[in-house]
């Protein structure tokens, strides 16, 4: 997405490249709405305005005009714009000189059909406004159901009604600039390794046509809604083949969505403007590292926390089990999942000890310690009592002020106050760029 600077004198023209409805307005309003915001769908509407009389291309207008009938600036149009490129309802050229020159191509929204069954969307829509509401917008969709089971269907058949004869010449012209209902696809920047994903699979265990162009599409849509690489899609992929070989998309879409939900603590993602998350970042930057360290470990999911410490390598399938035990046989919270994950690493020389892992975890639960806050609070005390305990072992008093092991640098009192180790600040550096 290149950045070009927009002036009110820029002059635009509207081309219409579907056959938009009234119900597709219903479909944006309703559906792309809770995804988009209200703005974005206000200049959709407002340039589909513009087409009322030429019906499929406007007349020459200028950016005043537009900004002037939304009541709007320019930051905020072009970030309405860019929502409406990025979702398919729109895609914008520019011819750059003294006065710029845009069209802006409008493109038909999804079908109600489509809609709800887009791995994207679908999903996100649910995220956005909640479960009651998600259902509501659902059965305002639903077609009634009418029992035919009496009935008899006396429908005729086209070769019944009409008869084919010889009447005049007629060349077929080729009919490409003829209207249509045209949508865009989604697409991304970001490239999804397939080679990757392919190399990955034992020997004969895919179908040659496995991987078609609707089941590429679904895999790059499912990455990039749930955040997982080339590697994990294939672990996944690989429980969704059915009997031919062939990748069930259903079993594939219900395979990922566990996956997430078991990381996430049960819940689903959502979409936030990129613009949005720079400005949540930069408000961060005044908090204090303690706070910093809060945000990563409510943040990010414990797999990625635990791969984060395999320095991006996959996890054991040992310590995998523990992760699974802590988050579903205790249910601990995720963020006091990787607050435990962090103590446990670093006061046992870098290994998860089962047993130490247990006994923690099984204290905490009985403690009600459901945040990342209290977690780290609460270790703090129990790293007290370990050195102590290890201090009492210790007879030599030139030996006494020996460690129990190296310690998470949020366990000192003043970690809020001073500047955390630079090792653990590059490590939370790294955190932040991934998660936050």
């Amino acid at each position: 997405m290149s950045e070009n600077t927009l002036l009110p004198a820029d002059i635009y023209v509207v081309i219409n490249r579907s056959l938009l409805t009234e119900n597709d307005k219903l479909v944006l309003n309703m559906l792309y709405m809770p995804i988009i915001g209200s703005d974005a769908v206000m200049l959709y509407n407002s340039l589909y305005n513009e087409l009322k009389v030429s019906n499929f291309m406007s007349s020459e207008l200028t950016h005043h005009h537009l900004l002037t009938n939304l009541g709007t600036n320019i930051r905020l149009l072009k970030d309405s714009r860019i929502k409406l490129e990025s979702v398919g309802l729109l895609k914008t050229y520019v011819k750059e000189g003294s006065v710029n020159n845009y069209i802006y191509e409008l493109y038909s929204p999804l079908s109600i059909s489509e809609f709800f069954n887009h791995p994207i969307f679908n999903n996100v829509l649910y995220t956005n406004v909640g479960k009651d509401e998600y259902t509501r917008i659902k059965n305002y969709f639903k077609v009634p159901k009418v029992d035919l089971s009496e009935y008899k269907d006396i429908t005729s058949k086209f070769d019944m009604t009409f008869k084919s004869q010889n009447y005049t010449n007629f060349d077929i012209e080729n009919n490409d600039e003829i209207a249509s209902k045209i949508k865009r696809e989604l697409s991304y920047e970001s490239y999804f390794d397939f080679d990757a994903f392919i190399s990955s699979f034992p020997k004969n265990l895919l179908n040659d046509k496995a991987l078609n162009k609707s089941v590429r599409e679904l895999i790059n849509h499912l990455a990039y809604l749930y955040r997982v690489d080339a590697l994990t899609m294939a672990d996944i992929a690989k429980v969704s083949i059915n009997e031919k070989g062939l990748i069930d998309k259903d079993e594939l879409r219900k395979n990922i969505k566990k996956y997430y939900e078991f990381n996430n603590n049960g819940k689903t993602p959502s979409l936030i403007y990129k613009k949005d998350v720079a400005k949540i970042s930069k408000n961060e930057n005044t908090q204090s590292e303690k706070k910093k360290l809060i945000k990563v470990f409510e943040s990010t999911s414990p797999y990625d926390f635990l791969k984060s410490k395999y320095k991006g390598a996959k996890p054991t399938t040992r310590d995998m089990n523990i992760l699974e035990m802590l988050l579903v046989d205790i249910k601990l919270n995720p963020s006091v999942v990787n607050v435990l994950i962090d103590f446990t690493l670093k006061t046992q020389d870098n290994r998860l000890v089962k047993a130490f892992v247990e006994t923690l975890a099984g204290e905490w639960k009985r403690n009600s310690i459901e945040t990342a806050e209290d977690a780290m609070e609460y270790a703090g005390k129990q790293y007290k009592k370990l050195k102590k305990v290890k201090e009492e072992k210790t007879e030599k008093k030139e030996i006494k002020e020996e460690k129990v092991s190296k310690i998470p640098s949020w366990l000192s009192d003043n970690v809020s106050k001073k500047e955390i180790a630079k090792e653990e600040k590059e490590e939370l550096e790294d955190f932040l760029k991934e998660y936050v």
